[in-house]
């Protein structure tokens, strides 16, 4: 059993979720930072379950944002997450709807080209449009702070795992298990 497995619990079973869409965020130019759109890429050549969508919302939130909207029974995010871990690790992690700030206050500005998965979470649940399961697979990065292209090794090494994660977290959710938050 990996390390991201031993991570998650199983709970009694709940309703089987049949729409889930799979999102890789992240800037590409960034390098650890197209860690989502890699795995994005990866999973659009498998074959998947019917009702599963795979995107590759690179640095474009509202587009994300917008495609969360039409409803979906569970949305997967793909990106980074400096944890304090060791590049490469892979973190699994579920928000809930409460854990999310509410509403968009009048003079708020959301810039919609540099929309985080926790101001496209918001946005979402802003407009009343929060899809019933939210699950963040992440990856410790090495380097994303220097303009450059390509994954670091440990990343690039990561791919694969995080690949068979996201199949297995969807098959989960399918079933209607519960990943630990």
């Amino acid at each position: 059993m990996t390390e991201e497995l031993r991570r998650r619990r199983q709970a009694p079973p709940t309703i089987p979720l049949v729409s889930i869409l799979i999102a890789g965020v992240g800037n590409a130019w960034l390098r650890d930072d197209g860690f989502g759109g890699e795995v994005a890429r990866r999973l659009a050549g498998r074959s998947l379950p019917a009702g599963v969508a795979v995107m590759d919302a690179g640095t474009g939130g509202l587009d994300l944002a917008y495609e969360v909207m039409r409803g979906y029974d569970a949305l997967v995010l793909l990106d980074v997450s400096k944890q304090g871990g060791e590049p490469g690790t892979l973190y699994v992690m579920e928000p809930d709807e409460e854990s999310v700030p509410g509403g968009i206050e009048d003079g708020d500005v959301i810039n919609p080209h540099a929309m985080d998965p926790q101001t496209v979470l918001r946005f979402v649940k802003s407009v009343g449009a929060w899809p019933g399961r939210v699950v963040v697979i992440a990856c410790e990065p090495a380097d994303v702070e220097e303009m450059g292209w390509g994954l670091s090794e440990p990343v690039r090494d990561a791919i694969e795992r995080a690949v068979d994660l996201v199949v297995e977290t969807v098959a989960e959710l399918r079933a209607g298990a519960r990943a630990l938050p």
